[in-house]
């Protein structure tokens, strides 16, 4: 057995050891765990349910991480995206298409974007969009996206609130819930800071033991075994994609997960050791681990799979091949009998007819503050690069749409570097991405009017 995981991990070549990659795939698991409590608690506000979402993820987490271990025998393990969980829901919401999706469309056009993520692999496409696309883009998308789950992090929590004239204003900072959303960020935010691993789990589990004398959490018990998947199995309507109003949908979708793969497979290969001469090796095969989970959750009944930055953890723990991958799937499909505490953490509590989830809020807060942290990255002193940027960035949460805050920026830079000399500076990929988004504003435009 030993020689076995010998010759497929090359565990002697990467200087690490059995002990060391199951440490770093137990931690792996533990700070990205999260997932677990949040996805289906997101995805149940567009109507799906809630213990078939939450084995779905369990489900699809482990099948691309496995993937990702034996295919590219990377750090890295997948779930559910951040971000492109909300972007379904707006979907669902007619965010984008102007009119309301039902859940099995949006499910059809994940299929759709992990099918062409596929495809574009027999032609490079996705390699040669790692290689083209500004960088001041690439570090604008996740900051966006992070202030966009934050800010819905600090409405499910009760911290912010519609106000008149202004459109937002500060909460009841003396309800139950603005007061347990509060208590979490603190005591989670402190076990970020002393490195604790795990911090995550730990913090929504301590909000759950505090919500419950509150009479903001009910107890469902540990243990039980795992809801039925059938209300989301195989569920999806292929026949929507036949709808011209899901093609921006898909196209968005598919750019969505290529840019959260970029960023994650970059920061935690530097970090692993992975780069070679500034280039990832078997980019390729890691690439596939995306699109194989994307498609394989959209079948099971699951928004877009991506590799978590959250694997970083367990690079720093001692993993660094897909040996604790392995062990970091293996921990997904275990957490499916643990539904009751799922149900108990992520279910949420309606207050005055407004729904709040107190418990699982102060992880939005922290995992946006996170992505945040990218625009450091960015070149603010060259205004052609910044203003795009900016536009990404304040656009998303602002008109609370990942879609159009993408279109604004990517539409904006191409025009502002060819309206100030420098259009030969922009690769041909951006100019016919600004093209297909400006042509999505414009389908967008005719649908509304």
């Amino acid at each position: 057995m030993r020689e076995w995981i010998e010759r497929i991990f090359q565990l002697t070549a990467r200087g690490t050891s059995l002990r060391a990659e199951a440490r770093g795939g137990v931690v792996t698991f533990l700070t990205m765990s999260y997932i677990i409590f949040v996805q289906p608690m997101v995805l149940q506000a567009a109507g799906m349910d809630f213990g078939a979402v939450m084995v779905a993820t369990c489900l699809a987490s482990a099948f691309a991480t496995l993937v990702m271990a034996f295919g590219a025998n990377y750090p890295v393990a997948l779930a559910p995206c951040m971000g492109e969980n909300f972007f379904f829901v707006s979907v669902c919401a007619g965010a984008v298409t102007g009119a309301p999706v039902p859940w099995p469309a949006a499910l059809a056009a994940v299929l759709a974007s992990g099918v062409l993520f596929l495809l574009l692999s027999a032609f490079r496409f996705r390699e040669a969009i790692l290689e083209k696309l500004p960088l001041s883009l690439k570090h604008a998308i996740p900051a966006g996206i992070g202030l966009f789950i934050a800010f819905i992090g600090l409405q499910q929590g009760g911290l912010v609130r519609a106000a008149p004239g202004s459109m937002v204003g500060l909460g009841d900072l003396g309800s139950g819930p603005a007061l347990l959303t509060l208590g979490g960020l603190v005591f989670t935010g402190v076990l970020l800071s002393l490195r604790i691993p795990g911090a995550f789990l730990w913090g929504l589990l301590a909000s759950t033991a505090a919500a419950l004398p509150l009479g903001l959490a009910e107890w469902h018990g540990l243990f039980s075994a795992p809801p039925s998947l059938a209300p989301v199995l195989f569920k999806l309507d292929l026949a929507s994609l036949l709808d011209a109003a899901m093609i921006p949908v898909v196209v968005i979708f598919l750019f969505m997960v290529l840019f959260d793969t970029v960023g994650t497979l970059v920061g935690v290969g530097q970090q692993a050791g992975l780069m070679k001469d500034g280039q990832l090796e078997r980019a390729g095969r890691a690439l596939f681990s995306d699109a194989a989970g994307t498609t394989a959750g959209a079948l099971l009944g699951t928004s877009t799979v991506s590799a978590y930055i959250e694997s970083a953890a367990g690079v720093a723990a001692g993993a660094r091949t897909g040996l604790a991958s392995v062990v970091t799937a293996a921990l997904f499909l275990l957490a499916m009998f643990c539904f009751p505490l799922v149900q108990m953490v992520g279910g949420g509590v309606v207050i005055g007819g407004v729904p709040y989830h107190p418990i699982t809020a102060p992880v939005l807060i922290l995992v946006g503050s996170m992505m945040v942290r990218m625009i450091a990255h960015i070149g603010w002193e060259e205004p052609s690069e910044a203003i795009p940027a900016f536009l990404v960035i304040a656009g998303i949460p602002l008109t609370y749409s990942i879609a159009d805050g993408l279109a604004l920026g990517f539409v904006a830079y191409p025009l502002l570097k060819l309206l100030s000399g420098k259009g030969r500076q922009v690769p041909g990929l951006v100019y016919l991405m600004a093209a297909l988004l400006c042509g999505v504003f414009v389908m967008k435009a005719l649908l509304r009017a």
